[in-house]
């Protein structure tokens, strides 16, 4: 590889990373506006940090960080910011291939527990503003009622759900689209192993190389 393939890996690696950025700036900001109107509000209870504004915004940070390294590692031809790169995208493909494993074990846990804690979170609807706001945003964008059906709503159905008949609960609908788009999300996923995979690739080759030209150069 010459200096002419450095130079169109380097750039490859340089604006692979900087459309990922700003992609990460923004997830950030989108989740930054959720927190600040509070929109989504607080669903699980025992897990008050588990918001929709939370999690975009911790998502969006690390796609930051790591597409900046990638950014600044490619294009300063820095063997360190490379490296980083490289590990953080190890880490957060083994962080996703463990939770995948762990979330086909504990299937039938994982239900039960949402299942548990959005049945409590119904329970405060009418004596927590944040648990209201959650649930009001939910019914009215997936056009649902309750966790199963309009039935959970043992007080009276709030007036986000929909007035017509047959409506079904938010999570058993949530369960019908993910089956639905079971293959969609698996290719999705795949793509973004793959994704990670190049950049991984990418950073190593880089890394050789600079050290393969700075030999042939005496320093």
């Amino acid at each position: 590889m010459g200096m002419s393939s450095l130079k169109l890996l380097k750039y490859v690696l340089f604006f692979f990373n900087l459309l990922f950025w700003f992609c990460g700036c923004c997830i950030l900001g989108f989740g930054i506006y959720l927190l600040i109107h509070n929109s989504f509000g607080v669903l699980f209870h025992k897990l008050p940090f588990l918001t929709l504004g939370n999690v975009l915004i911790i998502v969006g940070s690390i796609i930051m960080v790591v597409a900046f390294l990638g950014c600044m590692g490619s294009i300063k031809e820095n063997k360190c910011l490379l490296m980083s790169f490289f590990v953080l995208l190890l880490i957060i493909l083994l962080t996703e291939v463990t939770l995948a494993i762990l979330l086909f074990v504990h299937e039938r846990k994982l239900h039960s527990y949402v299942e548990e804690g959005l049945s409590e979170s119904i329970r405060r609807y009418y004596s927590d503003n944040s648990t209201k706001a959650a649930w009001d945003s939910i019914q009215s964008f997936l056009h649902c009622c309750g966790v199963n059906s309009t039935k959970d709503w043992t007080s009276g159905q709030p007036a986000s759900c929909p007035s017509e008949q047959g409506v079904k609960g938010c999570y058993t609908q949530t369960q019908e689209w993910f089956q639905s788009n079971f293959l969609y999300i698996g290719i999705i996923t795949i793509c973004i192993c793959v994704i990670e995979v190049l950049g991984m690739s990418f950073a190593l080759t880089l890394n050789c190389q600079i050290d393969k030209t700075s030999q042939a150069i005496g320093l």
